[in-house]
């Protein structure tokens, strides 16, 4: 049980603190998808017809109207408990002062765990709510910046739905996409197939996984390298390491604890937080109703894929 996992790690030293890998699982429970529609692929098209840099050189309208879609189901949804319960475990273990922080690892790109009030988040593959400027063959020619406006233009209001047209005929044409102030084309500013991971974002963690004496990873498959290695790095340099997914994965032969369930049905427990938790899910349902949506503020507790 879970609870185990709790009273067993209660010991452990926090000096180094501990770290976490999350996965599209976590985020899954908040209905977030990857790449899939309710009819499956969306409008039919392969991962790397829509999220790779050569794609974006062939047909930006077509990338950019899948990611206007994305926003729009990311912006609509909200932290969950797992969400929540790594937030309440950073901030529990800060007000106990055993070290001075916890860093959270993330696949995901909707940045759901600063909305639950996570702050020292690395994200390896980017967020689906900056933009950079689009260079050479699609690739990124500036820096990324947040940008949540929805639409980002007017042409894209209203498209993008899985079963709209995906001819040719049907693209916006190029001096409509999304640009910036000066005229540049702009592009998603996540990390995309084909691309290589930020190098200081991937020092990063590579730091915070080898000086962690517990790793945990949370609604991860373990099969998208890096950040599959990082379980592994962490075990070979000591580290207690603890998963929590769905599915058994390649890291059980050197799990301390594995647990089979949903990220937010197991870490509220795992981490003793689960009144913390429930406290948060009812302080963002009001905030919610009160028309707070959309807001990615931490004030709401107290917003594996690289597409």
């Amino acid at each position: 049980m879970p609870a185990l996992f709790h009273r067993a790690t209660s010991g452990l030293s926090t000096i180094p603190p501990p770290a976490a890998l999350a996965g599209a699982g976590a985020s899954a429970e908040s209905g977030i998808p990857t790449f899939r529609g309710a009819g499956g692929l969306w409008r039919s098209f392969p991962p790397e017809a829509l999220a790779t840099p050569q794609a974006f050189a062939r047909r930006p309208s077509l990338v950019w109207e899948f990611y206007s879609w994305r926003r729009e189901v990311v912006a609509a949804c909200r932290p969950n408990r797992a969400h929540h319960a790594l937030a309440a475990l950073e901030r529990r273990l800060a007000a106990d002062g055993r070290g001075a922080s916890f860093t959270l690892i993330t696949q995901n790109v909707d940045r759901l765990h600063k909305a639950a009030g996570s702050s020292h988040i690395i994200e390896l593959h980017g967020s689906i709510w900056d933009v950079c400027r689009a260079g050479r063959g699609g690739r990124k020619a500036s820096r990324c910046w947040e940008d949540r406006t929805q639409p980002l233009c007017p042409a894209l209001a209203g498209r993008g739905a899985p079963d709209g047209d995906a001819s040719p005929a049907a693209d916006i044409p190029l001096g409509l996409l999304p640009h910036d102030a000066e005229g540049h084309l702009l592009r998603p500013g996540v990390v995309w197939f084909n691309e290589q991971l930020d190098p200081s974002v991937l020092a990063a963690a590579e730091e915070a996984t080898a000086s962690c004496d517990l790793f945990i990873t949370a609604g991860t498959s373990a099969v998208v390298y890096p950040a599959a290695g990082f379980a592994q790095s962490a075990a070979a340099n000591g580290a207690t390491v603890a998963e929590f997914n769905l599915e058994a994965t390649p890291h059980a032969s050197f799990c301390k604890f594995a647990f089979q369930g949903r990220a937010g049905d197991l870490l509220p427990a795992a981490f003793g937080v689960e009144a913390e938790v429930e406290a948060a899910m009812r302080a963002q349902q009001a905030a919610y109703q009160q028309g707070a949506v959309g807001k990615g503020s931490s004030a709401l507790a107290g917003s594996d894929s690289q597409l």
